[in-house]
């Protein structure tokens, strides 16, 4: 079995934001080491931060990490989907996700959605939030 998971990397504030997106998403955190976990020694004034975390939402899984800060890119070319069943849903999470970030397209009706929208959040994350049509 071969599966690919969005990993997502933070500058601190990795814990916040899966808790945020536990909640906004519905998701369960299923694991959490922080750095001073680490086998290696620890820098200082890093051991609360997360060395790596895994969230489980519906059948898919989120992962991430506060990167040392000699890593630390921001994101690009890419955006996590969320894929919901009503448009309501949709609104609701996209207002969540919006708030603090950047709205890069709002979220209304598409010709294959009947709601899409694309914002990235307060963390630095960029979204997708799609509720589809039925294909006909």
């Amino acid at each position: 079995m071969i599966s690919a998971n969005t990993y997502l990397n933070f500058s601190g504030t990795c814990e916040e934001a899966f808790r945020f997106y536990e909640m906004t998403l519905g998701g369960k955190i299923i694991m959490m080491h922080r750095m001073s976990d680490m086998p290696m020694p620890c820098p200082e004034g890093k051991e609360k931060q997360i060395a790596h975390i895994r969230m489980k939402i519906g059948d898919d899984i989120l992962m991430g990490s506060d990167s040392p800060s000699q890593q630390e890119t921001k994101p690009s070319g890419f955006a996590v989907n969320v894929g919901v069943d009503t448009a309501e849903e949709a609104d609701r999470i996209f207002a969540a996700l919006a708030e603090g970030g950047v709205t890069h397209m709002p979220i209304a009706e598409t010709f294959w959605a009947h709601r899409f929208g694309m914002c990235t959040d307060r963390f630095g994350t960029p979204w997708m939030v799609n509720c589809e049509k039925p294909m006909r």
